[in-house]
């Protein structure tokens, strides 16, 4: 399986040494491997988005070097594909809407001494093998 990694700054201001380090780390990783390194532009906060900030961060990811295999993907182009898909699994019952208000969710607790767990098919295995 071919590693697909991405890249997804919002375009709310300019480029952070945190946020170059992620996209460094992750190009990093689609290089050594022959992966896929993919931009995705999380652009769905209507009121905080700028092109030029936009257009900015794109400058800056080429400055330090770094160059993108697919994208730039604008995220608020997917909305209509996100409805669709949340519907699917609300009608084959794979997903539920909530009707807990915002104090419930945040007066929630988890139990003490349990972990969450994500869901694995019987006899699967999962390895990670960080390289970066």
């Amino acid at each position: 399986m071919t590693p697909r990694v991405r890249f997804a700054p919002s375009p709310t201001g300019y480029l952070h040494v945190g946020s170059a380090r992620t996209a460094l780390f992750n190009w990093l990783h689609a290089r050594s491997t022959g992966g896929t390194f993919v931009l995705r532009i999380e652009d769905t906060d209507a009121e905080r988005n700028r092109t030029d900030l936009t257009d900015s961060l794109l400058a800056e990811l080429e400055w330090l070097g770094l160059d993108w295999d697919e994208g730039p993907y604008f995220q608020s182009e997917r909305c209509d594909r996100h409805r669709e898909v949340v519907e699917d699994l609300l009608g084959r019952g794979l997903a539920y809407l909530c009707d807990a208000d915002n104090q419930e969710v945040a007066g929630s607790t988890l139990v003490e001494g349990l972990a969450v767990r994500f869901r694995m098919p019987v006899g699967a295995t999962m390895a990670f093998a960080d390289v970066v």
